[in-house]
């Protein structure tokens, strides 16, 4: 069976919530793991055979964890999970933007292929209170994550990436 590798960090519970419920939709299709960024390893990338990777974006960037974790993989996988399949989902308080192409600018140095658009949800948070206090995402909005988690599921346990 395909294994889907979900990556997430999450200080406020926006991202998990994203995450959760694309892992969730997944393990209908195919084998999905979810792991956080600070728990994640080169260990877990080689033995996956798609990936989701979810972050929030922090002060126009994706998250330190997020990024310490491409730091800790990126160099220990390189040339062996090229071709790959991933998608990724970014929780933002305004644009997210940078964030998405900030990962897609490290899944193109590992030769990764993305198969869906990114998933920006915007929380619209812009206070300081706003942006540290803990998130609920709309139902909408994760079933959208789902949405995600189960095409990447199921592409690749029909064997279509």
């Amino acid at each position: 069976m395909a294994k889907l590798l979900i990556v997430y960090h999450s200080r406020t519970g926006g991202s998990r919530q994203m995450a959760e419920a694309a892992t969730q939709a997944a393990q209908e299709e195919t084998e999905a793991v979810l792991i956080s960024a600070d728990q994640a390893g080169p260990e877990d990338v080689l033995q996956a055979d798609g990936y989701i990777f979810c972050a929030p974006e922090n002060l126009a960037a994706i998250s330190g964890v997020m990024k310490d974790f491409f730091d800790r993989c990126y160099y220990p996988v390189l040339g062996q999970i090229e071709g790959r399949p991933y998608a990724q989902m970014v929780c933002a308080g305004s644009d997210g933007e940078n964030a998405v192409r900030q990962m897609a600018r490290i899944a193109q140095g590992w030769r990764l292929r993305e198969v869906q658009p990114a998933i920006i949800i915007c929380t619209h948070a812009q206070t300081p209170e706003q942006i540290l206090s803990d998130k609920t995402i709309p139902e909408s909005d994760l079933a959208e994550c789902r949405e995600l988690g189960m095409a990447l599921g199921a592409g690749l346990s029909m064997g279509m990436f």
